[in-house]
């Protein structure tokens, strides 16, 4: 349990409130962009420990929330054909698209699998070369150097019935578009530290540079995200705005280089749309030229037309850090797990599913 027990330390956890509540004297909105830091906020109480000044607000940082539906159509369409096996990650099966989710077209008939790699994914290609294997490949920065060299993997291999539906997302990005929106209340961040172990720091310290915000990376135990709020709070309080790095023990300032150059290998960076938040330009993933015998929009002609998102569900709202889960009409009536209206509710790292894991009531709940 070394280097996971000791950052759920009761003691260190108690100090750092301790310092927190010590130097706040102004009212201050952080977002912590991880929905992984998001649950562990909820689930272990951090939000109630924290000083009133002290608001969080749960940002874009789950990539099963931010996946429009107009791409889940197109997973579902592509699972729907009786020549393709559509292989995914478990926590995309029950997010709602237009009119159904990949678990109700697997109900209806798709071969649809869950697998725990994309190099999974290309092992059941080789497997079934009567069929063509699609890997739906969903994620930030995290996880595209795995399903990049997925590609590079079935190409050494000369897998050619092997190809991925990409929906990757970037985080510095969307962090740009939440400080440019007029609404915006963002006084600092909590970046979130597995997409900075791939990426590094750099990018953010333009970020930092033009919007004048502290952003902290930040681990995911409760005493990594203590020390986060309160080395942003810290920094807030003296009228600082730098990079600072809570996660030093994983995340180096340059990042993992060979990662890098294997999503760059792969892919070329282009606009994305992102659910409930709309096109955020230059915030996605898809895949180069050189590899397009692996893009699966391309080798199954897919064009659905534009996909108008649920306008029940205000999950863009909650996602730019504007409202809370419970703030939604539709939280724990119309929208729950079991019949979500958008993915928040539904995915393993969504805000509104920790709230609703969790038990989170406005009555509850210092906001």
């Amino acid at each position: 349990m070394k280097y996971l027990s000791e950052y759920r330390d009761g003691e260190m956890v108690q100090e750092y409130l301790k310092q927190i509540h010590a130097i706040v004297t102004k009212p201050w909105t952080l977002m912590e962009i991880c929905g992984g830091q998001t649950h562990s906020l909820v689930k272990n109480g951090i939000l109630d420990m924290l000083p009133a000044q002290v608001t969080m607000v749960h940002g874009p940082g789950c990539p099963v929330c931010v996946t429009p539906l107009g791409i889940i159509d197109e997973a579902i369409a592509l699972a729907s054909r009786p020549e393709v096996i559509l292989c995914s990650f478990g926590d995309m099966l029950r997010v709602p698209g237009s009119s159904r989710s990949l678990l109700e077209a697997k109900a209806a008939g798709g071969d649809v699998r869950i697998v725990y790699s994309p190099l999974e994914a290309v092992r059941i290609a080789q497997q079934n070369p009567d069929k063509e294997v699609v890997f739906f490949a969903v994620g930030f920065e995290t996880t595209a150097p795995a399903n990049a060299l997925s590609v590079v993997h079935a190409e050494k291999l000369g897998v050619s019935n092997y190809s991925i539906l990409a929906s990757h997302v970037l985080v510095p990005p969307a962090m740009e578009a939440i400080l440019s929106d007029k609404e915006n209340r963002i006084d600092a961040f909590l970046a979130a530290g597995h997409v900075c172990t791939i990426m590094g720091m750099e990018e953010y310290f333009p970020i930092v540079e033009k919007y004048k915000v502290p952003v902290v990376v930040t681990g995911f135990e409760p005493v990594d995200l203590l020390q986060g709020i309160l080395m942003a709070v810290t920094q807030l309080e003296k009228g600082e705005a730098k990079v600072e790095n809570q996660y030093a023990r994983v995340v180096q300032r340059e990042g993992n280089k060979l990662a890098q150059q294997t999503i760059q290998q792969v892919f070329d960076v282009s606009d994305r749309t992102w659910r409930g938040i709309g096109t955020i330009p230059m915030s996605g993933y898809e895949v180069k030229e050189d590899y397009k015998r692996f893009n699966a929009r391309l080798k199954f002609n897919l064009d659905l037309g534009e996909v108008k998102e649920n306008a029940d569900c205000i999950s863009g709202a909650i996602m730019k850090g504007l409202k809370k889960p419970f703030q939604c009409p539709n939280f724990g009536t119309r929208c729950k797990p079991e019949h979500p209206l958008g993915a928040p509710m539904v995915s393993s790292e969504g805000a509104c599913a920790a709230y609703f894991a969790y038990g989170r009531k406005p009555e509850e709940t210092v906001v």
